[in-house]
C-alpha cells in the first residue's frame, strides 16, 4: 500500500486497486473547483505531483526503499477538468541511485484523451 502525502486527504484523493502504479482519483468537489463547472488548475498540478509520488514510492518499495525530494515540476494543461472524477496515474521513466524521472497523466472519461500531463524530477536518498 502506498502512503500518499497529507494533501491528497485535501484533494479528497483514492487509490483505485491494481498491480500496476497506483491510479488516483480525485473526485470533483467545491473544494477543487475554479471556474463554475470546471476543475482549479492547482487541484489537477497537485493530482499530478501526487500520482508521481505514489508512482515512484512503489518503484523505491521494490528496490529497498528510499527518500524523495522533488527538484522540478513541470505541467501542461491540455484541455478543462469538467464536473466528473479525475484519475491520475505515474510512470517512472528513470530510476537512478541518485535521481528519478517520472511522468504523470491525468485524464477524466478516456485515459488516451489526457486532460494534463506532468513531468517531474526528484533526488534520492536511497537507504
Amino acid at each position: 500500500m502506498t502512503t500518499l502525502p497529507p494533501y491528497a486527504a485535501l484533494l479528497g484523493l483514492a487509490v483505485e486497486p491494481g498491480d500496476e502504479a497506483p491510479v488516483l482519483v480525485m473526485p470533483f468537489d467545491d473544494a477543487v473547483i475554479g471556474r463554475p463547472g470546471f476543475l482549479h488548475g492547482g487541484a489537477i498540478a497537485g493530482l499530478l505531483e501526487v500520482a508521481a509520488i505514489a508512482a515512484l514510492q512503489q518503484a523505491l518499495a521494490v528496490e529497498g526503499g528510499g527518500r524523495i525530494k522533488p527538484v522540478n515540476v513541470t505541467i501542461d494543461f491540455m484541455r478543462g477538468g469538467r464536473d466528473k472524477p479525475t484519475r491520475a496515474a505515474g510512470i517512472v521513466t528513470r530510476l537512478g541511485t541518485r535521481v528519478a524521472n517520472v511522468e504523470a497523466v491525468a485524464w477524466q472519461d478516456d485515459r488516451s484523451r489526457p486532460i494534463a500531463a506532468a513531468r517531474m524530477n526528484y533526488l534520492l536518498v536511497r537507504g
